[in-house]
């Protein structure tokens, strides 16, 4: 069986993780806290102490990194996955990056003949936990046949975008329309409290008619019960639509309603809700709206 290392073990990475080595892979891990690596490792993973221990050992590396920046010196920098690459070795980054940083990793690592698959997912932390991302994947065919099967093991959906950055231009399109959910939901939620209606009734109403959408099934209940904790952190979601921006101007695209939720993440950071749950944008409504969504156990 393949060998498997997973570099980056926080709320997204931590889960992938272990649905991995659940499936009975030998898995090697590594993060900067040492906490969760010593954690895994009672249940059956491998520690190693850099990024590039991890490729050294392993026929697979994944990450899951905050940014761009955080990719580029894991797989190229000092003690990087390149300092432990050999030929062959598949690259598989989980992250949300720009797609220029892929194309960059993609094109280094392949002077080593490693293949890189720039490979993001969707579905929040509850995806992970269950084994059911969706998976948007750029890159060589041939390196995601050998991948198809862990691949399988953490998500429900997984498509060949294309070429080396494809799955991070996947990823930012579908970035752009949960930051418009989240904003949405927080819009007509309180819409409906301040006009004087049940923003529980509301939902009712609407969640199965053309509003229908993921935001709408999975994350109403967590605010009705007061809870607006990650999730999917906020400052990671401004971080996205902040990449999907700065691609856009690269590519001269304009986006004007992505822009002004930009606007509304970035207000979050600046009143103390960072690492809060991305829905917890109804905050910043609520300050606008000088109206509190009510919560109930």
């Amino acid at each position: 069986m393949l060998k498997v290392g997973y570099i980056g073990l926080g709320i997204m990475g931590k889960p992938i993780a272990r649905n991995i080595l659940n499936a009975g892979y030998t898995l090697v891990v590594h993060n900067r806290s040492r906490g969760v690596v010593d954690e895994l490792a009672t249940e059956g993973a491998i520690p190693a102490f850099s990024p590039a221990e991890v490729a050294s050992k392993v026929d697979i590396v994944f990450s899951n990194l905050p940014d761009s920046p955080d990719v580029e010196k894991v797989a190229l920098g000092e003690k990087g996955i390149i300092s432990g690459a050999h030929a062959g070795l598949i690259y598989v980054d989980n992250s949300t990056i720009k797609p220029a940083t892929a194309r960059k990793v993609a094109e280094e690592l392949g002077k080593l003949d490693v293949f890189c698959l720039d490979a993001p997912v969707s579905g929040g932390d509850v995806g992970a936990r269950k084994g059911e991302l969706a998976i948007m994947v750029g890159g060589p065919s041939e390196a995601l046949e050998k991948v198809r099967p862990i691949l399988e093991v953490i998500g429900k959906s997984i498509t060949h975008v294309g070429g080396n950055g494809a799955g991070q231009i996947a990823k930012a399109a579908n970035q752009i329309m949960v930051a418009a959910q989240m904003v949405a939901m927080g819009e007509l939620l309180i819409l409906a409290q301040k006009s004087g209606a049940d923003p529980e009734k509301i939902i009712q109403a609407i969640r199965k008619g053309a509003a229908q959408c993921w935001t709408l099934d999975n994350k109403p209940q967590r605010l009705f019960r007061g809870n607006r904790q990650p999730g999917f952190k906020a400052f990671m979601q401004a971080k996205d639509l902040n990449i999907i921006l700065d691609t856009a101007r690269e590519y001269g695209i304009p986006l004007p309603s992505t822009a002004v939720n930009a606007q509304l993440f970035n207000a979050m950071l600046q009143s103390g809700m960072a690492n809060l749950d991305n829905s917890a944008v109804i905050g910043i409504i609520e300050n606008l709206a000088g109206e509190r969504l009510q919560t109930h156990d």
